[in-house]
């Protein structure tokens, strides 16, 4: 059976995550509270944020602004799309 949440991100309710997306009370506070649409929307921002800024996800600085952004995506009104984004027509 789906599970269903209701999704911050989206602000509706949406079919949840199958399991915390990592470990620890954070992974499980975004699986109680993100969907799976909305994780699949930052994993995609979060791939785009790496290319644009030319990110090595193993350096601890990396790992820090994609958790910081990663906040302001899922949770909260201040997000800005990386600098020099175009959007597709």
């Amino acid at each position: 059976m789906t599970r269903m949440i209701q999704c911050m991100k989206l602000g509706k309710e949406s079919e949840g995550m199958d399991s915390p997306p990592f470990p620890g009370p954070k992974g499980q506070y975004i699986f109680e509270n993100i969907s799976k649409q909305a994780w699949q929307e930052w994993m995609d921002m979060q791939t785009m944020i790496i290319n644009e800024q030319r990110l090595a996800s193993f350096d601890p600085k990396a790992r820090k602004l994609l958790e910081a952004e990663r906040e302001k995506f899922l949770f909260s009104e201040d997000f800005k799309m990386p600098e020099g984004y175009v959007p597709k027509e």
